[in-house]
This record gives C-alpha cells, structure tokens and sequence, in this order.
C-alpha cells in the first residue's frame, strides 16, 4: 500500500510540474478591477482529457468551457475575452496555452475566482490600509530524497506560476513565512509580482503565502 501511495504522490506531482499559470491583477480604488490570467499545459498532459468537462479531475479551467462555468458561478464577475493555441515548449514539445481577460465588480469576486472555498485567499480593507492574502500551498512533510527533488525540477522546466498586482496606491510585498531563495519576488511603486519555477515547489515544506497591502 506504501508504495503504491508514494506512486500516486510522485504521479500527481510529476503532471503538475507539466503546467504554468500567470497572473496579472488590475485593481482600481473602487475595488473593481481586471484579471488577466493565462495558462500553459503540456499537450501531451492535456491529451488525457483531464480539461474541458472532465469532472473526474480537479482541473484548472484552460478551456473555454471550464472557463466559462468557473465565471458563471461567481456573482460580479465577467469572461470579456478568451483564446486558445498551441505554442512549442521549453522541452521541445508542444503546449497548449489558454488566456482569458476577466472583469470583476468587486473584490469579493476576485476573491472568488482565486479560491472558490473561501479558505486560501483573503481581503481586508481597514483604516485606509489594504491587504489581498493568497495562499499558494500549505505546510506538509519535507521530500527527503534529492533525485526525487531533481525529477520534478527537470519535469517542471519551462513552467512556473506567476502573479503580478497592481494596486490603486503604492504596494509592499511579503513571502510568507520568509523569502525563498527559488522564487523571485518584488514591489515597485504600484506593482507587486511573486514568480516561482513549478519544479521548484515540490521542495517547499513550510508552506507559501502572498500577502500584498498598499
């Protein structure tokens, strides 16, 4: 049984490594703003029919119609633009890579969209300071073996998750609960933006969270 759960744990890890996603979030002073968030998945993990209806698998939408059902369930919040295409890869196949240009009325439907369960991200606006809160991955146990660290960081080449807020007033960044010397993080004047390799993540055990205030 061991082994066959260390299976499946190296099977997920090993097809998550096999995406990116950015992000690129516009909020106004009135708490509306714009997302702009494209999606790049191996073909050949896109060819299991994981995406597009498939509700055997907790997909990220990448197709249209998961798209459009994920924005059709959040009050305020609206699908202005989509498009698909396939674009070569760092690895020498091919990827799929879909965008979409959102609007949301406000930042409950932001909120929404990012984390539908209401647990993983988080906006508080008092005394004129505010502060967006995502959490990225929880802590779990340490991968011990390196060669398995080494695996999911070649799988994961050409691929990283990415976030990047501009905020209506000058922004400050934190990465909690400290700086990770794998991932790339600042904020310059109204911009904020978090990079990190997909291969990369795996190795982090402490957990991963955003915390962005102007």
């Amino acid at each position: 049984m061991k082994k066959i759960l260390a299976l499946a744990f190296v099977s997920a890890f090993f097809l998550s490594s096999c995406l990116g996603a950015t992000m690129d979030i516009t909020m106004r002073a009135n708490g509306s703003g714009r997302i702009v968030v494209e999606y790049r998945v191996s073909q050949a993990l896109e060819s299991m029919g994981r995406f597009d209806g498939n509700e055997r698998w907790n997909a990220i939408p990448v197709g249209r119609a998961d798209m459009e059902r994920s924005v059709a369930r959040v009050p305020g919040l609206r699908l202005s633009s989509f498009s698909s295409s396939s674009q070569a890869s760092a690895r020498g196949g091919a990827d799929l890579v879909s965008r979409a240009t959102l609007d949301f009325d406000n930042p409950a439907a932001l909120l929404a969209f990012l984390d539908i369960t209401g647990s993983r991200a988080g906006f508080e606006s008092a005394n004129g300071q505010n502060v967006l809160r995502m959490t990225f991955l929880e802590p779990s146990q340490p991968i011990a073996s390196e060669e398995l660290l080494a695996l999911f960081r070649d799988a994961g080449e050409g691929y990283e998750i990415s976030l990047r807020f501009t905020a209506p007033a000058n922004a400050a960044l934190r990465v909690l609960p400290g700086p990770l010397a794998q991932a790339r993080a600042e904020a310059s004047g109204r911009v904020a933006s978090f990079a990190i390799g997909t291969g990369e993540i795996p190795a982090i055990s402490n957990g991963l969270e955003i915390e962005i205030s102007w």
